[in-house]
């Protein structure tokens, strides 16, 4: 219609959940952020991924009053299956009713909020990559990277970024010798040592141990939630620091420093999203109470956090957004990167806030970050055509590769 201009928004998939022990911590972050895209510019249809890796569509998924009752909320949505056509990736039904049709909407770029192993660990990303689709965030290899806390360190200390000493054990290692196990983490730390699964966030699994006995169960309770995992060596006077980092690897920028306040001998899942929880919405962090924002620490401590955080950014190939943990030995004064978060809590949108990046602004950001990724991978080569099939016939498969 004449001077009227109509202008198509982008199809924004945001997709949350998995089959992943911070399934509900995923809901929380999906629609805080949700609540926040810019509605102008984006028409945003979010994917519900449930615990069975199931992903399901409708007009409820993004409320989060719905996840009180999830097998309802099942129960009246859509299950659907990614499919690309073309240049299109289309939300196909997978139960679809006579009625219906077999498409129920299509997405443009796909912005994944998830939490922990097999979703955030380059899981979901291998799986939209498989799509040619922009997607938000980390790459595959940054995201297993980073989920993987000894892959993290090994990298992290190849680049000279400061990590605490560390072993890595299997459960096959454990099953079959314990005492031999149990001795080999006895003769290189000295207690009170720090156990932990190798690739879990949000602090599930993690225990403290002062002595044999103690050292037994955590290692056991580890081995419940990975089949490897990490000791190191816990510091005691500790205080724990977070920064956040936005970009990718040709420019970055780094946030204020929060400081998580604990309510035992290490920061818990408690502390970081249940303390809080009355705080939840659109405009509040998950941890929003229990936390020092900005963190208790001088302008020489903060520039270091904040310098080590972008190193190490960059030392994993980071894109988008990312949350660091530190860990500072305060009898030392030695500052550690403790671990990765690729899809941080909330984004780390209040760290973002106190640099007066308003929420909104920051997904903004992020979504043209995996734009730009996007055009530049379409300008790259990764595969050719050859001939090598039109020679080989079917008496010739033996050894071709030799030849």
């Amino acid at each position: 219609m004449k001077g009227c201009d109509f202008i198509m928004k982008i199809k924004l998939g945001v997709l949350f959940g998995g089959k992943s022990v911070e399934h509900e911590v995923s809901i929380i972050t999906a629609i805080q952020a949700i609540e926040n895209i810019d509605k102008n510019k984006y028409d945003v249809i979010p994917i519900y991924i449930a615990k069975d890796n199931k992903m399901y569509c409708g007009s409820h998924i993004g409320d989060i009053n719905q996840y009180k009752n999830i097998e309802n909320l099942i129960h009246i949505s859509a299950q659907i299956t990614l499919a690309q056509k073309g240049d299109k990736v289309y939300l196909m039904r997978c139960n679809k009713k006579f009625y219906e049709s077999n498409i129920y909407d299509y997405i443009d770029i796909a912005f994944p909020i998830v939490h922990g192993t097999n979703v955030e660990d380059g899981t979901i990303q291998g799986y939209l990559k498989m799509f040619n689709i922009p997607y938000v965030g980390c790459d595959v290899i940054a995201s297993s990277s980073g989920m993987d806390k000894y892959v993290c360190k090994c990298i992290l200390k190849e680049n000279n970024i400061p990590v605490l000493d560390c072993k890595c054990f299997n459960i096959k290692e454990y099953e079959d010798n314990t005492e031999k196990i149990v001795k080999k983490i006895e003769k290189e730390f000295t207690y009170p040592v720090i156990i932990k699964p190798i690739n879990l966030g949000s602090s599930v699994g993690i225990k403290i141990a002062r002595n044999k006995r103690e050292l037994i169960e955590a290692i056991e309770n580890a081995f419940i939630y990975s089949i490897k995992i990490l000791v190191e060596k816990a510091v005691e006077n500790i205080k724990e620091v977070n920064c956040s980092v936005i970009g990718d690897y040709e420019f970055s920028e780094v946030s204020e420093c929060e400081e998580p306040i604990k309510t035992d001998e290490i920061l818990s899942f408690n502390d970081k999203y249940i303390s809080g929880r009355k705080k939840i919405g659109g405009t509040k962090s998950m941890n929003a109470g229990v936390l020092k924002l900005p963190a208790d620490i001088n302008a020489s401590t903060k520039k270091t956090i904040q310098d080590l955080s972008i190193k190490t950014f960059k030392a994993l190939g980071c894109s988008g957004v990312i949350r660091i943990d530190f860990i500072i030995d305060q009898d030392t004064g030695n500052i550690y990167v403790n671990e990765v978060n690729t899809i941080p809590g909330s984004l780390s949108f209040h760290l973002w806030k106190e640099t007066s990046l308003q929420y909104t602004d920051l997904l903004n950001k992020l979504i043209d970050l995996s734009l730009k990724r996007n055009r530049e991978e379409q300008n790259m080569i990764f595969s050719f055509d050859s001939n090598i099939l039109s020679e080989v016939s079917t008496n010739g498969l033996k050894g071709l590769k030799g030849e």
